[in-house]
């Protein structure tokens, strides 16, 4: 199995079952913008490598200060991490809670870290008609039984968003309960801006619900980690005070200042790339007779036709120097569910031609 530790992007792994492919891999398992880092940030990285010398800045203060800037908060709303899972890791810690909801399918982290810090977790299960989301009422019956509740916008694996009237009715909820409810936004960065579906401007009344956002997709730096939560000031500082120190390094502190100092093109031909492609990959793959939920993110959810399992594509695929992700350990799906990242015209193009030769097969 490609997933050994759990999540996509493996390439040691891949290059231990796929021998054949020669160690060269087009690798669609990990959902990371297939433009690549923006290259003032690589440019930065290059000159800044005599910094590893000093010790990064424990507060996180400059990058903060732009960050705040870009978001319209105050820098005291936010907590930095090694990656939108020390976030979550870091919430759990501040909260403690004793029961934990999720809305499956849904990322692992949610229910891995909820289970490494001693918390019972409990969920509910999104539906095919709702494209796998799960009904609002649903939801807010599981945040009257637990602590705190994880809810992907848009969700990983399938990449589809909830309303802001529904996200603002659950975090009402929330309230009323004295839950905590926390929006994980990785992948909001690739949804333009007029169609993102988020609480950020009304977070200041809903003091039990936290936003994670990830630098590290919409910026291709996952190999630096970094990550961040927006939250009241008092659980921004709660979170804080669990964090180990020099938990983020400074290159990746360095690497997000650049970021969010690259300007819009980035942004811009990030998004226009991802709904162009993501149009065309959907197309194509229902035209290879797969169930595709319209995702808005840069990944799409593909279940492939009877009898084809997700080990058996991946498998083959992978063979050939194509990793994709197996769905089918996620609670909610089946054995013939994978997850194929948005790449490039060519890289997509090339996915489609090999699934339907391999497809072609039965």
């Amino acid at each position: 199995m490609l997933e050994k530790y759990g999540h996509g992007g493996d390439l040691l792994t891949a290059a231990e079952l796929y021998e054949e492919a020669g160690g060269t891999f087009l690798d669609f398992s990990a959902n990371i913008n297939p433009i690549g880092p923006p290259p003032a940030v690589l440019e930065l990285l290059r000159t800044a490598l005599s910094t590893v010398v000093a010790y990064p800045d424990p507060g996180h203060r400059r990058f903060k200060s732009l960050l705040a800037e870009d978001l319209g908060v105050h820098s005291s709303w936010l907590t930095v991490g090694n990656g939108a899972a020390e976030a979550m890791a870091l919430l759990l810690l501040a909260i403690a809670p004793q029961k934990v909801g999720i809305v499956e399918p849904c990322f692992s982290e949610y229910r891995q870290l909820s289970v490494q810090f001693g918390a019972e977790v409990l969920s509910v299960q999104g539906t095919w008609e709702q494209h796998f989301r799960a009904g609002v009422n649903e939801i807010a019956g599981l945040l009257e039984k637990v602590d705190l509740l994880f809810l992907g916008q848009p969700n990983n694996p399938n990449g589809v968003q909830y309303s802001v009237d529904e996200l603002r009715w659950l975090a009402q909820k929330a309230e009323s309960y004295g839950t905590y409810l926390a929006v994980d936004e990785a992948f909001i960065d690739f949804i333009p801006e007029a169609e993102r579906n988020t609480l950020l401007p009304d977070l200041d009344q809903f003091p039990h619900t936290i936003l994670v956002r990830s630098m590290t997709k919409f910026y291709a730096i996952p190999g630096l980690r970094l990550g961040f939560a927006i939250s009241h000031p008092e659980l921004a500082k709660a979170m804080t005070g669990k964090q180990v120190t020099w938990s983020v390094n400074g290159l990746a502190l360095l690497a997000g200042e650049a970021c969010l100092e690259c300007g819009h093109e980035y942004g811009r031909r990030t998004r226009e790339l991802i709904a162009t492609e993501r149009e065309l990959l959907r197309q194509g793959l229902m035209q290879l007779g797969c169930e595709v939920p319209p995702g808005e993110a840069n990944f799409l959810l593909c279940g492939l036709p009877s009898p084809w399992s997700a080990a058996e594509m991946q498998t083959r695929l992978g063979r050939v120097g194509i990793l994709v992700r197996s769905c089918a350990m996620y609670p909610g799906l089946g054995g013939e569910h994978i997850r194929v990242a948005v790449k490039g015209h060519e890289d997509n193009v090339r996915l489609l031609k090999q699934m339907k030769e391999i497809l072609a097969d039965k």
